[in-house]
């Protein structure tokens, strides 16, 4: 997905000959930029998010398959100077249950249950996800979670905050949402990670053996 609201679909032996120096995978020309990459199993949903607020959803298989030096297909339609800004990819049995978490740039955002991001067609304006209200500002990030999952919230003056997404309230899309952080006079919020369960176990299972390799170097006797 690019910055400009197109997106396109290329199937992966397109890249199963990778050079040295890499190959080119979109056109990017003048000044579009890359938002966003994800694989899919042509049985997905597609959602688009923009900073002023708005966001689309519709089927991967309205967008078909091209090459990789290709432009792509208009994913939404968007007013002049804004932008896309994620890009989430969706099954929509499997992940039913979970919620949209968009933050803007002010330190503010909520989570959304997918359900009601309705599909839309592609190429078209979508719904609002988060009002960009003077005390929000435009949206920076958003993400697909879970109730067990965590988020870290970095911001551009190097501050950065864990927190438990079920601390986050759940609203409807056409909501300002409610503080995630507390940001300085010249501070912003420029981003969010999601932590899932799996990860931090796997993060506690290195730490442990680090801890016990450590261990078994110290009371191993040396040489003499």
């Amino acid at each position: 997905a690019m910055a400009d609201g197109l997106v396109k679909k290329t199937p992966l032996v397109d890249f199963s000959r990778p050079r040295s120096s890499g190959i080119r995978a979109v056109d990017l020309e003048g000044d579009r930029r890359l938002i966003g990459v994800g694989i899919t199993d042509g049985n997905k949903d597609i959602l688009l998010f923009s900073n002023s607020g708005k966001a689309v959803r519709f089927d991967e298989t309205t967008v078909r398959a091209m090459g990789r030096t290709a432009r792509g297909v208009r994913g939404i339609k968007m007013a002049e100077g804004d932008a896309v800004i994620s890009l989430i990819i969706v099954d929509p049995e499997k992940d039913s249950a979970k919620s949209i978490l968009t933050s803007t740039i002010r330190g503010y955002g909520k989570r959304t249950l997918l359900e009601n991001y309705p599909r839309k067609g592609r190429a078209t304006k979508g719904v609002i996800s988060i009002q960009t209200s003077d005390r929000n500002g435009n949206v920076v990030a958003a993400e697909l979670v879970e109730d067990n999952d965590e988020v870290m919230l970095i911001t551009s003056g190097g501050t950065l905050i864990r927190t438990r997404i079920s601390e986050i309230s759940v609203m409807s899309r056409n909501t300002q949402g409610v503080r995630l952080i507390g940001l300085g006079k010249k501070e912003d919020l420029v981003s969010l990670a999601r932590v899932c369960e799996s990860e931090d176990e796997n993060a506690d299972e290195s730490d442990e053996e680090d801890d016990d390799s450590e261990a078994n170097s110290v009371d191993s006797p040396s040489d003499e």
